[in-house]
């Protein structure tokens, strides 16, 4: 069962102009073991997604971690303004 943050967190895919809003420990795990980079704040976000799914850090720790992650790959995107 995934545990779930909010706001999501987008990121870049692999297909062009698709992007891919983040909202969970579990997809935020399975993003991560996509990723070509393996750099500390990678390596924090794995962590924090392990604990996450042990229930020894809130969602919005792993949010946090997986943000950091994210924009130290270059995969970060900021949310589209409706």
């Amino acid at each position: 069962m995934p545990l779930w943050f909010s706001p999501p967190v987008y990121v870049r895919t692999a297909r062009t102009g698709i992007r891919y809003g983040v909202n969970n420990i579990e997809g935020a795990a399975e993003e991560l073991v996509t990723w070509t980079k393996c750099g500390p704040k990678w390596r924090h976000a794995v962590e924090a997604c392990l604990e996450g799914l042990r229930g020894r850090v809130s969602p919005d720790e792993v949010r946090s971690a997986f943000e950091e992650a994210a924009k130290e790959e270059g995969k970060f995107l900021p949310p589209v303004e409706a």
